[in-house]
């Protein structure tokens, strides 16, 4: 076992549960089961322990139960896709091709062509789209769309850089970490799973965006902390612990450290953008501030479910008496 130490990462939000969870994690489990997605004994207590449908129900608090169910199976579908790309001899770029092609076929057409390795994460994929275009409409389902497609562009992103044992720069790192972590299409789904509907101008008004940028860096640079063992021991160089240590010539502790003061800092941003959000009329401005707790309630999940919920991580978490973290990794 070992151990390393750094500051309580800040997250001044308030934890948040929706009443659906347990029903979620079992309609999670039924669905896992019926696509096929976990198959042995040792795989089905993995995904027993990591309790992925708990994430969704503390980023999602007020969803209804229908969609709620969608919110959980859609980030089970992604973390399973990720532990079957590391099983892939992590991440062939012929694997990662593979999903590319059948869920833009998916996507786009309403089809599934895929070989018979890809045929459970197909099939649970187009279950989860047709649900999903039950709720939602045609401007909705275009935006979701290309979420999606950024994301798996990233995905193969990241694969080429290991195929030439290339590293990315800091900056190349940050640029791409929003679409690699899968998070926008998360944000996406905010619309039809919370009933939250903001106009184009509201959406699409720059302190909206940033807003919804700066929870994503909060997710995914959080997540590096707590991912960043075991992909340094798997010898990959995705993790923004991993690229400011190598670029910048730190030591480990001072990473990490400085990866949780570059985290802290995007939350205090994040905070600072809510007081300069402009008014769009008062039925919009209290849709526009339910978008922003599902924001918020996003960024206290994902620490939440990290320390509290999933054994994903392997790691034990103390507190020190000067307010630190002690993290054991087993």
């Amino acid at each position: 076992m070992s151990t390393l130490q750094f500051p309580q990462i800040y997250c001044p939000f308030p934890s948040m549960l929706n009443p659906f969870a347990t029903e979620a994690e079992k309609h999670t489990a039924e669905w896992v089961s019926r696509f096929g997605l976990v198959k042995s004994e040792k795989a089905r207590e993995k995904f027993r322990r990591a309790r992925f449908a708990m994430l969704s129900s503390r980023a999602f608090p007020t969803a209804g139960r229908y969609e709620l169910c969608i919110a959980s199976e859609f980030n089970t579908w992604l973390f399973l896709l990720d532990d079957k790309n590391d099983e892939s001899m992590f991440g062939k770029m012929d694997y990662l091709q593979m999903v590319h092609s059948f869920v833009t076929q998916i996507l786009q057409n309403n089809h599934v062509v895929a070989p018979e390795e890809g045929m459970p994460l197909a099939n649970s994929f187009a279950d989860l789209w047709k649900r999903m275009r039950r709720t939602s409409n045609a401007a909705w389902q275009k935006r979701f769309v290309k979420s999606m497609i950024d994301y798996l562009d990233a995905c193969l992103w990241e694969v080429g850089n290991r195929i030439q044992h290339r590293a990315p720069s800091v900056a190349d790192y940050i640029e791409k970490r929003p679409y690699t972590g899968a998070l926008f299409a998360d944000i996406e789904l905010i619309e039809v799973l919370e009933n939250i509907y903001l106009p184009d101008e509201v959406r699409l008004h720059d302190t909206v965006q940033q807003l919804a940028l700066a929870c994503n860096n909060v997710v995914c640079w959080a997540n590096d902390l707590f991912s960043f063992e075991k992909e340094r021991r798997q010898g990959d160089v995705h993790n923004l612990v991993v690229v400011l240590k190598e670029e910048r010539g730190l030591d480990l502790e001072e990473a990490v450290m400085e990866t949780a003061r570059m985290h802290d800092e995007e939350v205090r941003r994040f905070i600072a953008l809510t007081e300069t959000v402009p008014s769009f009329g008062e039925e919009t401005d209290d849709e526009l501030r339910r978008y922003i707790g599902v924001l918020k309630a996003w960024m206290r999940a994902n620490l939440d479910w990290s320390f509290q919920d999933t054994a994903r991580y392997k790691m034990n978490i103390t507190e020190t008496a000067s307010g630190n973290w002690v993290i054991s990794r087993l």
